[in-house]
């Protein structure tokens, strides 16, 4: 049987998890800090991975590792190239496969649709981090070290995601019965994507040998504004059609908030992404592996989500930014 291991209990991370004991397979679970709620028969190990030595031995018994952690995000550039540095060096000693789940920070703002053949143009200090990172994975594919491949997704929504675009400031504040606030103008498209969907599709990437060497934009379901998705949330935690549903935070109000507020200015660097269309185009998977990971619809997988608030009850800060969030989108956490 193969051996699974998941850097990360994030959403993502546990996401992954939960979708490998579905299929019966042999999972663990390496975070740095001990994890509580992880899916029924999953083991634990508690390590710091961003030691080589400590990984080597942490995925010593590994066919498979999926990178699916991450620092706190104000903290990405001091520690996200060690982290991937002793991950890719752990593998390398185990002789695993790696697959690690990205965002699209990487290839900074554009004004096309995003596509994976992309330079990467980002000049903010996250989106640097993360080039810096994703070059280092698959220099080491190239190099004949490890055999590697990368999943990219945008913005998150689903079951534990709360830090998020989309995540407590707008699902929780549905099933609250307050009003959402988003970033940027919410007339345009914006790619979101459910977290059980970018978990199936890493896990596809894991098992297939043409899926090495590359990155790949996950399946996404379709993209809507971000008005229109806020409006199918608000449908499905049954708000009143006439409550208004949205407060958008933009322009001067990002500018004036980062000055007092740390997760604001942290978010600012992504500005871009929510004040111009961002579409994700995901058809380069779509024609390599077909129907192997169909998302699931927009408004099913909404209504999943919103059941999952009301079910888990509200978080105390929408917009604080910890060791789980990404983008803000979601997302891993180690």
């Amino acid at each position: 049987m193969t051996k699974h291991l998941v850097v990360g209990a994030g959403p993502v991370g546990l996401a992954v998890a939960e979708h490998l004991r579905e299929r019966d397979e042999d999972v663990v679970v390496v975070t740095r800090h001990v994890k509580h709620a992880l899916p029924e028969g999953v083991e634990h190990r508690r390590v710091d991975v961003s030691d080589p030595t400590v990984a080597a031995e942490a995925f010593a018994d590994a066919d498979v590792v999926y990178q699916c952690a991450q620092p706190p995000y104000d903290a990405w550039p001091d520690l996200f190239p060690d982290l991937t540095r002793g991950i890719v060096e752990g593998v390398e000693a185990a002789d695993a496969r790696l697959v690690v789940a990205e965002n699209l920070y990487m290839y900074g703002e554009v004004d096309a649709r995003l596509t994976e053949d992309l330079p990467y143009a980002a000049t903010g200090p996250k989106g640097r981090t993360r080039a810096k990172c994703a070059r280092m994975v698959l220099d080491a594919h190239d190099e004949g070290r490890i055999e590697a491949t990368i999943g990219r997704a945008s913005d998150f929504f689903g079951p534990r995601v709360r830090e998020s675009a989309v995540g407590e400031q707008v699902f929780g504040a549905a099933v609250a019965g307050k009003r959402a606030m988003v970033f940027g103008n919410p007339k345009y498209p914006h790619t979101y994507i459910y977290v059980p969907d970018f978990a199936r599709a890493l896990v596809l990437l894991g098992e297939r040998d043409d899926a090495l060497g590359e990155a790949w934009h996950v399946p996404n379901p379709e993209t809507v504004s971000t008005r229109r998705f806020v409006d199918f949330v608000y449908d499905a935690a049954g708000a009143d059609p006439g409550f208004p549903h949205i407060v958008a935070a933009s322009g001067l109000v990002l500018t004036l908030g980062s000055y007092v507020s740390s997760p604001l200015k942290e978010l600012s660097e992504q500005r871009y992404s929510f004040e111009a269309p961002y579409i994700v185009d995901d058809s380069k998977f779509r024609d390599a592996f077909g129907d192997a990971v169909t998302p699931t619809p927009l408004e099913t997988a909404i209504e999943a989500t919103v059941e999952w608030y009301r079910e888990q009850g509200a978080a105390a800060d929408p917009i604080r930014l910890g060791t789980d969030a990404d983008h803000p989108t979601e997302a891993t956490q180690q």
